[in-house]
């Protein structure tokens, strides 16, 4: 099934993102945790390229992504990342994704890294964007935003710009970065829809769980802490469980307003992680 139609039921949707375990870590570590997710009925399971840069290749990807889609019946998007690809390596992938019977690819640049050549056959998003859709025109796309603009655009109008050739190449869905401040994204959403970019877009939430969870991740992403966010990381920084309960809730009363103020869709990142998952759907399943 294409992802893109799950968005066509004027409805609100909720899905999981998971990533493949560290390089030196089973697969199978995964499976229990992607078993219970999927107890939880999200409406799709994206599965990143790598674990935070541990040079996990894409096969573990490619691994997991059959393994939900096959195995737990629940429809998936593998991510699949460019910079430092060949037009031939992409097009291998391509074919092992439909091997599996994996129909829906979030196409991403990839990050830069030094120790890392880039191949220089896809410079942006966009060019591997277009060459799924000239290659392999059976695959569903979806790209990435950011509600604040990327790190290593000059400001957000220019990334909107970017982001509009994206979505001209073939990508039918968007998936934003992980935000904290819900009317940065609702004016994000307003200047897709001044830009004529009409597509669905999915609002990527985290739920802070622990103070090396915002030290690695929400610092390098960039993305503004509201006054509310702060005082309460300041308040429970040292109490592990607190912050644990804290973080689940912020994240509950953020998926709340956003629902109420019809976002097409929630894109959770788990850091596979069931049980905040789980928290988090039985506080608002009744609202999807």
């Amino acid at each position: 099934m294409k992802i893109s139609t799950l968005f066509q039921k004027n409805k609100t949707i909720l899905s999981f993102e998971v990533f493949p375990p560290k390089i030196d870590s089973p697969i199978e570590s995964v499976y229990n945790s992607l078993g219970e997710m999927a107890g939880l009925e999200p409406a799709f399971i994206s599965v990143t390229y790598s674990a935070g840069g541990t040079g996990n290749s894409g096969d573990s990807t490619i691994e997991l992504a059959s393994y939900v889609k096959n195995n737990l019946k629940i429809e998936t998007a593998a991510h699949l990342t460019c910079l430092n690809s060949s037009g031939a390596d992409i097009a291998a992938i391509l074919a092992q994704l439909s091997e599996h019977n994996i129909e829906n690819i979030l196409a991403l640049r990839g990050d830069r890294n030094a120790d890392t050549p880039a191949v220089n056959d896809f410079s942006y998003a966009c060019d591997l964007v277009k060459f799924i859709k000239e290659k392999s025109p059976n695959f569903a796309v979806m790209g990435a935003c950011c509600p604040e603009g990327h790190p290593e655009s000059a400001d957000l109008i220019s990334d909107i710009k970017n982001l509009k050739k994206k979505v001209e190449a073939g990508a039918e869905v968007l998936i934003s970065q992980m935000f904290f401040d819900n009317q940065k994204f609702y004016d994000f959403r307003e200047m897709l829809r001044l830009a004529d970019i009409n597509i669905p877009v999915s609002a990527g939430i985290m739920p802070v769980t622990n103070k090396r969870q915002f030290e690695r991740m929400i610092i390098l992403s960039g993305a503004s802490l509201p006054a509310k966010f702060t005082k309460t990381f300041a308040r429970f920084e040292n109490k592990p469980e607190a912050l644990a309960d804290a973080g689940v809730a912020y994240a509950i009363d953020q998926i709340v307003d956003l629902i109420g103020s019809g976002v097409s869709g929630i894109h959770l990142y788990t850091m596979n992680k069931p049980a905040v998952a789980r928290k988090i759907m039985e506080s608002v399943r009744s609202l999807l």
